[in-house]
């Protein structure tokens, strides 16, 4: 397993010089310098590993299932947690013109995702993509996105207040968009 490790000296956010940032399966947290990181095997089961594989081998010719798998990677579902997979993931489904993955991965440039720091410009591109086939909520992110870049402060702001609903909106919010049934993946 990897773990991530993010340098936090110098950081206004570091507690102490003498921790770390760290971001695993268990999520993100500050852990002793001198602290060892010990990943037992992963307790996935034989069957998990499959399904994961198959809709791995799906996702790169079918963006809802790369949608799909960039979701589950977000949410640990059915895999190790790991927000840059999840990133990566969804990004294949927006470039594949997948409206939802725009939307998703433009409210994940606008808002940040956990060691990634938002970007506003970033997100206006992705948010525009998926504005311009009609999607009202990527019209209003947009909006949100323009104004970020004239106001940084207020940004700052408004990103502090919503950044706490919006994790919670990605467990919630999206659906996916396959099942397991037998021993293959189906689409709705």
């Amino acid at each position: 397993m990897l773990t991530i490790l993010v340098s936090t000296s110098g950081c206004a956010s570091s507690p102490s010089k003498h921790t770390i940032h760290i971001c695993d399966e268990q999520g993100c947290s500050d852990r002793p310098r001198n602290g060892s990181t010990f990943a037992p095997e992963s307790s996935t089961s034989p069957e998990e590993k499959l399904k994961i594989q198959q809709l791995t081998a799906l996702a790169e010719k079918d963006p809802r299932a790369a949608f799909d798998l960039g979701l589950r990677y977000f949410r640990g579902d059915g895999i190790t947690r790991n927000s840059y997979q999840a990133l990566t993931w969804m990004r294949h489904a927006a470039e594949h013109g997948d409206v939802d993955a725009q939307l998703a991965v433009g409210r994940f440039y606008l808002m940040g995702l956990e060691e990634m720091g938002s970007d506003p410009a970033e997100a206006e591109s992705w948010l525009s993509q998926a504005a311009g086939k009609g999607n009202q909520e990527a019209q209003t992110l947009l909006e949100q996105a323009q104004q970020a870049k004239k106001n940084e402060v207020e940004y700052r702001r408004w990103l502090n207040l919503y950044r706490p609903y919006w994790y919670g909106y990605w467990h919630s919010g999206y659906s996916y968009r396959s099942y397991w049934r037998g021993s293959s993946w189906h689409f709705y």
